[in-house]
């Protein structure tokens, strides 16, 4: 179980490195999974991770899930551990570059928002 201490560093860790909306992750996850034929049904498109990520947007810091918490450290790492925060890309890009980006946002970090 997770204190409140940490809960409270959890939520906002998870909130900073997640910059895109709720909406904006629903669209991106739609329109990642979309061909030219077919679109996938919303609760269906994008990762289990990223449609978790979706869900937890959507929730209150009090209606969180064990589940939820372990969803959050996971993508509080994988973001951190993948995007400099700090110092993020030139506009400039590369296709690794745009590779990567898009895997950051199927979590909800949006490497060049600012």
């Amino acid at each position: 179980m997770t204190d409140a201490l940490e809960l409270d560093a959890l939520w906002e860790d998870f909130h900073r490195v997640v910059n895109m909306t709720s909406q904006e992750l629903a669209a991106w996850l739609r329109m990642r999974d979309a061909d030219e034929a077919t679109e996938p049904l919303p609760e269906q498109a994008g990762t289990p991770t990223g449609r978790h990520v979706l869900t937890i947007l959507q929730k209150r810091r009090t209606d969180l899930t064990e589940d939820d918490l372990s969803v959050m450290r996971k993508v509080v790492d994988t973001v951190t551990g993948q995007a400099d925060l700090e110092n993020e890309p030139e506009p400039e890009t590369t296709a690794e570059d745009t590779r990567r980006r898009h895997r950051l946002m199927t979590l909800g970090h949006d490497p060049l928002k600012g």
